[in-house]
């Protein structure tokens, strides 16, 4: 009796098994950050990165003026993509662009912006990644347009040509 009820009863728990892993993995909690659109920009203390002072947020985003807040690192492939976008993007005097440097050191940062210019207005370096986590970006690159301390449009990845033409059509 014993032999027949083993091999039951080892299906029966490789089935349980089963079941458990199955619905875990239809029950997913991973966490997506909200896209926070029309919200004011954050209100936080940032270390600007030639200067190193600490300035809040709202004093960097003061005027009428448009602004792109592009969240960018040296080790990032996409962000190395993405710069020849930026770098058109700052002829157009109605934007301004002001970049957070993301996990990354100043020296490898300079590097960067010495190979392929510097597309940006102020930087903010956020050397532990907290600052980038205020915007609520995933991860880099990530863009967002800014308009009288609001966020109008955010940009998840490297920006396109299409992104940038977006852009200049809410600038004008």
């Amino acid at each position: 009796m014993k032999n027949k009820f083993l091999p039951f009863s080892i299906v029966l728990i490789f089935i349980t098994i089963f079941i458990i892993f199955y619905k875990g993995l239809q029950d997913t909690n991973i966490y997506t950050p909200e896209v926070k659109i029309n919200y004011e920009v954050p209100s936080v203390s940032v270390e600007l990165f030639d200067s190193g002072k600490t300035v809040n947020t709202l004093k960097i985003f003061n005027t009428d003026k448009f602004y792109l807040l592009n969240i960018w690192s040296s080790w990032c492939v996409p962000c190395k993509q993405e710069h020849l976008i930026l770098m058109d993007l700052i002829k157009n005097d109605n934007l301004k662009i002001i970049g957070i440097n993301y996990k990354d050191t100043k020296k490898n940062a300079k590097k960067f912006l010495e190979e392929l210019g510097n597309p940006y207005d102020k930087i903010i370096f956020d050397n532990d990644g907290t600052n980038a986590i205020e915007w609520g970006a995933y991860g880099v690159p990530e863009s967002f347009l800014i308009n009288k301390n609001k966020i109008i449009k955010k940009y998840i990845g490297p920006l396109s040509k299409e992104s940038m033409e977006e852009i200049k059509l809410f600038i004008k």
